[in-house]
């Protein structure tokens, strides 16, 4: 799952980080890795699982 940027013709490493940073928010890495920075207890995560899922069951 790795991301590669290649340059185009004239453009600037600031385009290219845009660009980057783009790709890896539509392949949902920064969700991830914001989820992932801090550990979540098993039983936290069933919880907060059940509350997302309490609406569609209503």
């Amino acid at each position: 799952m790795a991301i590669r940027i290649k340059a185009r013709g004239g453009e600037g490493v600031d385009q290219m980080m845009r660009r980057f940073k783009k790709l890896c928010e539509k392949e949902g890495l920064t969700k991830d890795i914001k989820k992932r920075e801090f550990y979540e207890k098993p039983s936290e995560r069933r919880r907060r699982a059940a509350r997302k899922a309490a609406p569609r069951r209503d």
